[in-house]
């Protein structure tokens, strides 16, 4: 087995027990924070790794999608832009949920697509491409997207300004995910060979700084973690839940094919909880990052969890058509 197989076995074997890792950090933060906390201050960092990956990952023929498939592009992103922080809003008036914890919500509700989200499609067996599509326009558009929500639904109740914000998103999202595509069409042209194992490590690098993130958020709220209610919990398992349901429910009232469908479920459910953190942490009390937190741990069970149900739905189809043809 050369380089390149054996990081893309590192990389395989990595993703496939994301789980795991998330939850062996949340574990090992709840039982020692002090050695986490630190990385709380490395948190914009982090994530600036990941969306330069993900750029990465992306060619200008995943832009030209957008131009092929403008219908489907605009449906799945209309519906994450909509759906989740009408969502948010209503569940922190219905919970009552505190202020500063609301506003994390809300937050996380206004956050463009994580790269959990092409995950999950890819493992599910829906359309990458579409969800690579989607997951770029959102997250090209939080600079504008993410503080209007925040502005319109928090309102007077917070001082954080339209272009403070918007500036950061930029810093911690547009930046690098703009370089990692320059770095990709440069490598692609020039060394390919080095492109090829770049994009076979990146799934053990995101899924390494995805944990540290979650592992340094663990650690910096983990007495409010420890105390945090069922209506916090129920926030998170409930905000993440209506997501899924709408964005499949967008795709398949609107005609896609299933495998659009389930892109669509995955782009409107799984929030870039990181971005939503990194910014709670930055701009509002660090008790606003409880929920991104939460949502970061959680997000990686129930994605995963559909994502398989999604894929043996799949196989068993094949199945019984390659019986059905086998009978004839």
């Amino acid at each position: 087995m050369g380089v390149i197989g054996r990081l893309e076995r590192i990389g395989a074997v990595t993703s496939t027990y994301f789980v795991v890792w998330i939850l062996l950090g949340s574990a090992l933060a709840l039982y020692s924070p002090s050695t986490f906390t630190p990385l709380g201050d490395y948190i914009s960092v982090f994530l600036g790794v990941i969306m330069l990956g993900m750029g990465l990952t992306l060619t200008p023929a995943d832009f030209r999608r957008i131009i092929e498939r403008p219908r489907d592009v605009f449906i799945g992103a209309a519906a994450q832009w909509v759906f989740m922080p009408v969502f948010a809003y209503l569940l922190v008036a219905l919970l009552g949920l505190p202020r500063d914890i609301g506003v994390g919500l809300i937050l996380l509700g206004a956050a463009p697509g994580g790269t959990a989200s092409n995950v999950m499609t890819y493992l599910g067996r829906g359309d990458v491409a579409l969800s690579v599509t989607i997951t770029s326009v959102t997250t090209l558009a939080a600079p504008l997207v993410m503080p209007a929500w925040i502005v319109l639904l928090a309102g007077e109740e917070i001082t954080v300004t339209f272009g403070a914000m918007a500036e950061e998103i930029v810093l911690i999202v547009l930046i690098p995910v703009v370089a990692g595509l320059l770095l990709r069409v440069i490598l692609d042209r020039y060394a390919p060979a080095v492109a090829n194992a770049g994009l076979s490590i990146f799934p053990a690098v995101s899924v390494l700084t995805i944990v540290l993130i979650v592992a340094a958020i663990v650690g910096l709220n983990v007495e409010e973690i420890l105390t945090a209610s069922a209506t916090v919990f129920l926030a998170v398992i409930v905000h993440n839940a209506l997501g899924l349901g709408a964005g499949y429910g967008a795709g398949y009232l609107t005609g896609m094919s299933t495998d659009r469908t389930r892109a669509c479920a995955f782009e409107v459910g799984l929030q870039n909880s990181g971005l939503a953190v990194a910014l709670a942490v930055s701009f509002f009390d660090p008790i606003a990052a409880l929920i991104p937190a939460l949502f970061s741990v959680w997000h990686n069970i129930s994605g995963p969890a559909l994502a398989t149900a999604f894929a043996r739905r799949t196989d068993q189809a094949v199945a019984d058509a390659d019986s059905a043809s086998t009978a004839d």
